[in-house]
């Protein structure tokens, strides 16, 4: 049997209308002007330009820093100042490093892992007590951190943790926003007769988890892991609380460079670009699913 091809304007009229809809869109995104690429590539640029200055202040000598007009193009001193940076004793610039990828990478598959399973149960799983324990979870991200600060900090005296790096992976392995982010796009990204059907296939609750809710959610939990990963690998004042100068993460070895009474720009800007490489080599490695995950968000929006 051959199937006739379908003519055009019979088909769904809402097929239809979502294509007349999309061409009108396609129009609206042709008619931008060149000022409006003008505008983008100097916002571009205006972003990439503090980063480019740091590789070029971390290629120069410090008799060129503070030169007028600025030095504007890389050096040839980048190896000596990174040598410099890792023979000075005192900023444990290597160990720093190593710790926050620890801490950073740690935090991060934690977060991923129980805000994932937390979202799930929240947004699919019948319970007592769910909608109140959701609302708690929402008021903790009211609460500033700065406020339990020192409530945790003696915590962590009465454990005996101060100085060590579970001190700040612990208490940060879960997140509030965490748990409320994959909540809202578990909600709607896994309907609840593909769950249905699950349990008639014999799954059980983890096995659903792990076939059928983690695949779907995947683009929010990448976006999820990118941010969790750069705020714990910016984090600076819970460290700076309840480590030690023997045992730092990147940013406190940074902060140990800038508080002598001579402050060496080459070798603190050659310290800030190596700290830098590996928030670039994460987005880079799962740069493509987090602009998926943000887009698809959009158009569910």
């Amino acid at each position: 049997m051959v199937l006739a091809a379908p003519v055009e304007g019979t088909d769904d009229p809402a097929a239809t209308r979502r294509r007349r809809k999309s061409r009108e869109s396609g129009a609206e995104v042709g008619k931008a002007g060149p000022l409006v690429y003008i505008m983008l590539a100097l916002g571009a640029a205006l972003s990439v330009f503090p980063l480019y200055f740091m590789f070029v202040v971390a290629t120069r000598t410090n008799d060129t820093i503070g030169s007028l007009p600025p030095v504007l193009t890389p050096g040839g001193q980048l190896g000596d100042n990174v040598q410099r940076l890792l023979d000075n004793e005192d900023a444990h610039f290597l160990r720093g490093l190593l710790n926050s990828v620890l801490v950073s990478a740690s935090v991060t598959i934690a977060v991923v892992l129980f805000s994932t399973l937390a979202g799930f149960a929240f947004a699919k799983l019948r319970f007592r007590g769910r909608n109140a324990l959701l609302l708690v979870i929402v008021a903790t991200m009211a609460i500033p951190v700065q406020l339990g600060l020192i409530p945790l900090y003696i915590l962590m005296v009465e454990l005996g943790w101060v100085g060590e790096l579970k001190a700040v992976i612990v208490p940060f392995l879960v997140s509030g926003f965490g748990v409320f982010m994959m909540r809202q796009y578990a909600a709607s990204a896994v309907s609840d007769e593909l769950i249905e059907a699950a349990k008639v296939d014999g799954c059980s609750t983890l096995r659903i988890y792990w076939n059928v809710v983690l695949p779907a959610v995947r683009p929010a939990a990448a976006v999820l892991g990118l941010f969790t990963f750069m705020q714990t690998w910016n984090d600076f004042l819970w460290p700076y609380s309840v480590l030690n100068q023997d045992q730092p993460t990147v940013q406190l070895s940074l902060a140990t460079l800038s508080s002598g009474y001579y402050s060496d720009f080459s070798q603190i800007f050659a310290g800030t670009a190596l700290a830098t490489l590996p928030l670039l080599m994460v987005f880079l490695l799962f740069g493509r699913q987090i602009i998926g995950g943000i887009m698809e968000g959009a158009l569910k929006a």
